[in-house]
């Protein structure tokens, strides 16, 4: 599942659906960064003079700003609710649930697809087992696992604490996600048994984001609680806030499906409905709610836990849930248990936001000091970039962050931009799996940008402290610092994941130019020892200038010494034959290889109902049987290179080339094991 925290309005996931045209276009570039996405907009309206005070003044703001989204960011729909100081201030449908029927979009009772904002709904539950005493945050989590239990990989366990603020220390995985029907739903215990995830580094330590994290967080509650995960939140969270219109639910009760908006992607000029996407880790991201359902919601969180005349948290409950439990560095927003935080325009936020791929997006931002809450979802691709566009234009509209002004870098600059210059991964990523190819989609370029600025991705950023660097033209600030596993780049508008200084060798750059030169390689033995081949055949076939002259000599007999230092062929038997049909075959595998792999990245795009989020496809299959081959050829190659140079069979010049050929082979072994593409690591 693919989830964004990017309060700046910076996409710097774009996940699954995406990656493969980054993979691409990292094959034709010499470099890569992932650049801030800008999203289209109309010039925002000037700052509200009165501030956030006349629901009338906000539905006139709301709606100039969605009708310019919902045409421009190509969205039939969304649903908007914002809650003020106690009470539901404003809620709206806009546009369509579904452009067939005709069915406009209200706020009351049309359910959109929320995504990631579901995990709010599973840390609360947790919250409520932890007031009751049933668990404890600072336990180790196998305590609680009754079928099965996480491996022993660090000393350290890991807790629901470390859930709850994405620091397990798990890697990340997507294969598998979403089902292609209900039916092939896995019962959430058994999948989380099937799927664990490596432990890549102790607890504790970095924030990396992990559906899977949250999912065996609502395992739990469904252990300790003694009823299904969406059972429970039904009844200790829906009904006492009122949530008449929400569900964990897959397929959602017939009750509430006829109200389910419809999902959809855009292509040349024409809106595509999609089939009901089915989440396997439903507590990280299977709810299905309307606007003003979720401002119920917001309400509770804003009053500690207050909704009414009822209650879902004690009110120090709910104060220990919105508060800092971990930050990377102290220098930028850290997470809450469930929350992520920001600051925007000088404001503290609560941020989720989530994406059902390929249609749905949403955003929940609190800003506890105002007691605000502004809730969003479209329903189309386009909303992604949506998102921080509308929390942007609200926060500069009725909360304007003062001006500022960068001081002069301090001193030593130059030297610390030389240190921190370079190719960055996020935390989140696959380490064990062949979704380590997924990282290409998510490196980051660091390179200073002259007159005292440095660049990362697209972006420019002053140094207003040392190893403190804010942006130029907005709001994000970045630190560097330096650790263990090396160079930490944090980001405020990411709390959620850290980027990790890479080495020469894991940098996109080296990789293309390695296989490159690899292929260049491989297609020169394609073309250059057939036509050897046919050159040696014409030369056997023609007779020799000189044969007729040597027939009339009676008796001419070739000297001994004539062969003397060049062993006949014949001496070898089969064996130069085989070494030089063999490396053409792998030379051949090996380049279509690399085609089906190109190919089969090409049609993880679309991903709506297709890919390798439903499981493990055929092709990929195919292609790690492919990879086992190739690496069983690759051991003959060698073993034909050191026997020709032993047996000098072929010319100097043929050797060298069968010599090229095979440590270009080995070389390609070697990034299919770097990518764990060998061995059916899925």
């Amino acid at each position: 599942m693919s989830h964004f925290h990017r309060i700046n309005v910076r996409v710097q996931h774009i996940g699954s659906a995406l990656f493969s045209v980054v993979f691409l276009v990292s094959l034709l570039l010499p470099s890569l960064g992932m650049a801030p996405v800008q999203a289209m907009q109309a010039t925002p309206p000037p700052p509200s003079p009165t501030g956030l005070s006349d629901p009338r003044e906000l539905a006139t703001f709301l709606n100039g700003v969605l009708s310019v989204q919902l045409a421009d960011d190509h969205i039939p729909g969304a649903t908007v609710s914002v809650v003020k100081d106690g009470r539901l201030f404003f809620a709206k449908g806009y546009g369509d649930a579904d452009l067939q029927a005709g069915t406009s979009v209200s706020a009351q009772t049309t359910l959109f697809r929320i995504g990631s904002v579901s995990k709010l709904f599973t840390a609360t539950a947790v919250m409520q087992l932890v007031e009751q005493g049933k668990v404890n945050l600072h336990a180790d989590v196998n305590t609680y696992l009754k079928t099965f239990h996480l491996p022993a990989t660090y000393p350290e366990p890991i807790t629901l604490a470390h859930l709850l603020t994405h620091t397990a220390g798990f890697e990340d995985r997507e294969t598998g996600l979403y089902p292609l029907t209900t039916s092939d739903l896995e019962p959430l215990g058994q999948w989380l048994a099937a799927h664990i995830p490596a432990r890549v580094r102790p607890p504790g330590e970095l924030t990396a984001y992990s559906n899977y994290g949250f999912a065996l967080a609502g395992y739990i509650v469904e252990q300790v609680s003694g009823m299904p995960f969406d059972q429970y939140v039904e009844q200790h969270l829906f009904q006492p806030l009122g949530m008449r219109f929400s569900t964990f639910r897959q397929p959602l009760p017939t009750s509430l499906s006829a109200d389910l908006s419809q999902g959809y992607t855009y292509s040349n000029g024409v809106y595509h409905p999609g089939p009901f996407d089915v989440v396997q880790t439903a507590p990280a991201g299977a709810m299905s709610t309307t606007a003003t359902d979720i401002a119920h919601f917001m309400l509770a969180q804003l009053q500690n836990g207050r909704f009414g005349t009822e209650r879902i948290l004690k009110a120090a409950t709910a104060n220990e849930m919105q508060t800092q439990q971990f930050t990377n560095d102290p220098r930028v927003p850290g997470m809450a248990y469930g929350f992520p935080e920001g600051n925007l325009n000088s404001q503290h936020l609560l941020v989720y936001t989530g994406f059902v791929p390929p249609s749905f997006s949403s955003l929940l931002a609190l800003l506890p000091e105002q007691q605000v809450g502004l809730f969003v979802s479209y329903n189309s691709a386009g909303g992604l970039l949506a998102l921080g566009t509308l929390l942007q234009a609200f926060l500069d509209h009725y909360f304007p962050a003062p001006k500022e002004s960068l001081s002069p870098p301090p001193a030593g600059f130059a030297e610390r931009i030389s240190q921190v210059s370079g190719t960055y991964w996020t935390t989140r990523r696959s380490y064990t799996t062949w979704e380590k190819l997924l990282v290409l989609g998510t490196g980051v370029s660091v390179t200073g940008g002259g007159n005292g600025r440095l660049v990362i991705g697209q972006t420019t950023f002053a140094e207003v402290a040392p190893w403190v660097f804010h942006q130029a033209d907005g709001q994000e600030t970045v630190v560097f610092r330096a650790d263990p596993n090396g160079m930490l780049m944090l980001r405020s508008g990411d709390p959620v994941d850290a980027f990790v200084k890479v080495a020469w060798y894991d940098t996109p750059s080296f990789h293309l130019g390695l296989l490159v030169a690899c292929m260049i390689i491989f297609l020169s033995a394609l073309l250059l020892w057939p036509l050897g081949f046919v050159r040696r055949a014409m030369r056997r076939g023609a007779p020799s200038p000189q044969s007729g002259r040597k027939a009339d000599r009676a008796g001419a007999q070739t000297p001994p010494q004539a062969s003397q230092g060049k062993p006949p062929l014949s001496r070898w038997g089969l064996l130069p034959g085989l070494s030089s049909w063999l490396a053409g075959v792998l030379c051949a595998l090996n380049v279509l290889f690399l085609i089906l792999l190109l190919f089969f990245l090409f049609g993880q795009v679309t991903v709506s109902k297709g890919g390798y989020l439903l499981g493990v496809p055929p092709l990929l299959t195919t292609l790690f049987a492919l990879a086992l081959v190739s690496a069983v050829l690759t051991v003959g190659s060698v073993v034909g290179a050191i026997l020709a140079w032993w047996g000098r069979f072929w010319s100097t010049g043929r050797r060298v080339h069968y010599t090229l050929v095979t440590l270009a082979a080995l070389a390609f072994a070697w990034e299919l094991l770097y990518w764990n593409l060998l061995g059916f690591r899925a």
